[in-house]
């Protein structure tokens, strides 16, 4: 590993396109990011295995396995402080991260959703502007607080929602929106840093 490379831990919960989107863009020198954790709450997730087949460190780690629920939050902390990451990157992670890890990496943890956050937050988020009849739909990048999908808004991006769109088809192009403002982001935080100011966050260098 290049030990001037910034290190990013990132936790999946299903097929990885987001961490294989990560991983692509670390292939470049001048991204200066390697990805050196890839963690699951479940097993049998893709991203686990586009992981493990680039030889990077993984671990799935089921709540079920923990008799209790923050005991799992502290083991997840315990396991992510062990990579030593400069950012956490929750990229579709299902889980609700506890105070243990909150409180082990504040202000350093960003998770991507697929809405125009503070509307539709939770997991059905494209469905639910559809069903509303949104005109611009999205994802937002936004840094991770103890609540479901509240923390300062770092990036959002637009999606125009189509006539005929159903929620596989709107879903579908915000997933792709959706990468590319993951690895904008995430590279210009960590070659230039951020800032937060009460509710709003900003890029030191937006364009990265």
């Amino acid at each position: 590993m290049n030990d001037d490379r910034r290190r990013l831990a990132v936790l999946v919960s299903g097929g990885g396109s987001n961490l294989a989107a990560l991983m692509d863009a670390c292939e470049s020198p001048e991204y200066g990011c390697e990805v050196v954790l890839v963690v699951a709450d479940r097993d049998g997730c893709g991203g686990i295995e586009t992981a493990q087949a680039a030889g990077i460190e993984t671990a799935v780690m089921r709540v079920r396995d923990f008799p209790h629920r923050d005991e799992w939050d502290t083991a997840l902390a315990e396991k992510i402080a062990g990579s030593a990451p400069d950012l956490v990157v929750s990229a579709g992670f299902l889980k609700m991260l506890g105070p243990s890890v909150l409180r082990s990496f504040p202000g350093k943890i960003v998770n991507t959703h697929n809405s125009l956050l503070p509307s539709f937050p939770g997991i059905h988020g494209p469905a639910e502007a559809l069903a509303y009849g949104v005109k611009i739909a999205g994802a937002t990048l936004f840094l991770v607080d103890e609540g479901m999908d509240t923390g300062q808004i770092l990036a959002q991006c637009a999606v125009d929602v189509r006539e005929d769109d159903t929620e596989e088809t709107l879903l579908e192009r915000i997933k792709v929106a959706e990468r590319e403002q993951l690895v904008r982001t995430v590279g210009a935080m960590m070659r230039d840093g951020w800032r937060v100011d009460g509710r709003r966050a900003f890029l030191k260098n937006p364009r990265g």
